[in-house]
């Protein structure tokens, strides 16, 4: 595409090009890049980029979520639309929570593989208030979740380290809520991803092992280590997968619940410790 042609051709053009490159909603794609695009210098260099198959999210550098517009680029995972119904999870377990202690800044959220940080600010968002903690192993999804955190104002703390390892200790038995919107492809099936998944986003945010339930049985199995009495740990999964996810969260002594959004395509694995204490072994 060239800048050259008339503006009232202009987004013709686009639609075109995006249609030739393989974009199935070429006119949506064509609004938001018209309507993001400072320049006609600039619109034409993010229309190249993404007929070139880079994700759209990366090319405009945010993505929305739950109504929430988060900053993404280059590197940085891509939140999903079935990944809200792990908010809407998260939610409902906040309000049915039993023994729950109140406290005055909302309850201790905890976002583990954050990646731009969406899923944790989008839950905080829908409760009104909490206190914030998100960590990633990815140096890039750090940064990114650290500009969200900023932009989207309160005072969420987002660590660099694997899973619990960054965490500061004095969290461990006083979290209420637990996502992890972990990675659940198996490594044979990365192979299959759309390209523009397997080209642009990190492995280590999609590869989740021979069977891609690797890093959510590290996460289920130090979980009641950190989870208050009563509290929950809420993780994205697939269908297919959710028998043996659900194992390994009862396998660490939670209570444990599947639910599906057919909608969404979403399958979100709960489970929620007792309220006499927490289980599992001590630190």
């Amino acid at each position: 595409m060239s800048v050259s042609a008339s503006p009232s051709s202009l987004p013709a053009a686009i639609v075109r090009t995006l249609r030739a490159a393989g974009c199935v909603f070429a006119e949506d794609e064509a609004e938001l890049l018209i309507a993001t695009a400072r320049t006609p210098v600039e619109l034409d260099g993010m229309v190249r980029r993404r007929a070139d198959g880079l994700p759209l999210e990366h090319v405009l550098g945010w993505a929305e979520f739950r109504g929430l517009r988060v900053a993404v680029g280059p590197g940085v995972f891509v939140p999903r639309r079935r990944t809200e119904f792990l908010v809407e999870r998260a939610v409902a377990a906040v309000a049915g929570r039993s023994g729950r202690v109140e406290r005055s800044n909302g309850p201790v959220v905890v976002d583990l593989c954050c990646g731009s940080g969406a899923v944790g600010l989008a839950l905080r968002a829908a409760l009104g208030r909490a206190e914030l903690h998100a960590a990633d192993i990815d140096p890039a999804a750090v940064r990114c979740a650290r500009r969200n955190a900023a932009a989207h104002g309160g005072d969420s703390l987002v660590y660099e380290g694997d899973l619990y390892e960054p965490l500061p200790a004095a969290l461990r038995g006083r979290v209420d809520i637990l996502v992890a919107n972990v990675p659940y492809v198996p490594t044979e099936a990365i192979g299959t991803l759309p390209p523009e998944a397997r080209d642009h986003e990190p492995l280590v945010a999609l590869d989740g092992g021979t069977d891609g339930l690797d890093v959510l049985r590290r996460v289920t199995a130090a979980a009641p280590r950190w989870l208050a009495p009563g509290g929950s740990l809420l993780i994205e999964t697939s269908e297919r997968q959710a028998e043996k996810a659900a194992a390994a969260f009862s396998a660490s002594g939670l209570l444990t619940r599947v639910t599906n959004c057919d909608e969404l395509n979403a399958t979100v694995i709960t489970g929620t410790g007792p309220t006499n204490g927490r289980t599992g072994q001590d630190a």
